[in-house]
């Protein structure tokens, strides 16, 4: 890229102009990835209300049933393969309604689940 302006005649400011840049492309990073959580949440948000969860039930129940997902794979999955969100959302709603043990200690998962349970000690 070329300069504008005095920068590409005067090497001190060209200098600068660069270390500025580095220091705006290292804060925009992070901006980047609160930006994408938030758009992930939202896109949770927006696909748990369509199945009558709000999005902090719907997070909680999940990590309860132990389904370790992160929020990037949730969205994707709200996004590309509803079937498969709407069986998380029955999960989490389940396990909302009932209780872990009753939502998964009977081993019955709602239709189109399919889930191992993890047991730490």
């Amino acid at each position: 890229q070329h300069f504008r302006g005095r920068k590409n005649r005067c090497y001190k400011l060209a200098v600068r102009s660069v270390r500025r840049a580095f220091v705006k492309s290292t804060k925009a990073r992070g901006e980047k990835k609160r930006f994408l959580r938030a758009l992930w949440i939202t896109r949770i948000e927006a696909a748990s209300l369509e199945h009558g969860l709000k999005y902090p039930a719907f997070i909680s129940n999940l990590l309860k049933s132990q389904v370790e997902l992160n929020r990037k794979v949730i969205a994707d999955l709200a996004i590309y393969e509803p079937k498969t969100f709407k069986s998380l959302a029955a999960l989490a709603q389940r396990r909302r309604q009932e209780g872990f043990l009753a939502a998964l200690g009977d081993g019955k998962e709602p239709e189109g689940i399919f889930s191992r349970i993890v047991h730490r000690y």
